[in-house]
């Protein structure tokens, strides 16, 4: 499926865009949306939550301040270490690494400065960085949750690096409520799904209303990556358009291409 790029600004007036980030983790997302013109829906794929024993945790946190790399897997991750332990101070000669600007950005404010991929915010774009390709020795602290896509730990681990994975967060199954279905109800087409997870996926399929979720089947996916696509088809959607990647930029610019395609 092809890339969808353009530059701003969108032309999104007269869509309902379904954000299904969660909740606390779709604040910008929904404001750009507003931004462009366009109408959103709150459809949380997903819920985030501390983990349940936050001393495991807090300990693995401090002994991660002395490892050679620590890498944050999303903005979560870093939210969420800080939340366990607010004193977290990570050595000065550490090298730190973000999957993705928004997590950098978290890390920032923390006055944290993070390396981040340059070409794709995801996995291999984490694997392809230089400060990566010769790890063998290295002692590396990755932070976020269980659970997602299990392919960095494996190849750093290959590549001869001492992998300590740090859990600070859960995900888990959103609540939704008779005030989501109805939103979803009320709304008019075309709907412009935008879809990052394929947990949050998963979790939709699983406890939408059959008519709603027949309904979404019908209107337009926007996904993060071809392996997303891939998964998306399995569940039965059919105008799935990939979008370069999971940043709001990237989700809204497919958007704005795929609104264009329908009005055609």
């Amino acid at each position: 499926m092809p890339s969808l790029h353009v530059a701003a600004p969108w032309r999104l007036a007269g869509a309902t865009l379904v954000v299904t980030r969660p909740a606390d983790s779709a604040g910008e997302l929904i404001a750009r949306v507003h931004a462009s013109g366009a109408d959103a829906i709150a459809l949380p794929g997903l819920a985030l939550r501390a983990v349940r024993v936050p001393a495991t945790a807090r300990a693995q946190l401090r002994a991660a301040a002395q490892a050679d790399i620590c890498l944050f897997s999303s903005p979560a991750s870093v939210r969420f270490a800080f939340r366990v332990l607010p004193t977290l101070s990570l050595r000065q000669r550490a090298r730190i690494i973000a999957i993705g600007d928004a997590s950098a950005r978290v890390l920032a404010r923390h006055g944290v400065r993070a390396s981040v991929p340059l070409e794709r915010n995801d996995s291999e774009g984490v694997l392809a960085l230089p400060e990566l390709a010769d790890v063998r020795g290295q002692r590396i602290a990755m932070v976020g949750a269980a659970g997602g896509r299990d392919l960095i730990a494996p190849t750093l681990r290959e590549r001869g690096a001492t992998i300590e994975e740090i859990h600070v967060y859960e995900r888990v199954a959103p609540r939704l409520t008779k005030r989501h279905f109805e939103a979803l109800e009320r709304a008019d087409d075309p709907l412009i799904v935008l879809l990052s997870s394929a947990q949050a996926l998963a979790h939709l399929v699983a406890r939408l209303p059959p008519p709603l979720l027949a309904r979404l089947r019908g209107q337009i996916l926007i996904v993060s990556s071809e392996r997303l696509a891939g998964t998306a088809a399995g569940h039965g959607f059919a105008n799935i358009l990939r979008a370069r990647s999971a940043l709001v930029d990237d989700l809204l610019d497919a958007a704005a291409r795929a609104l264009a395609h329908h009005r055609l």
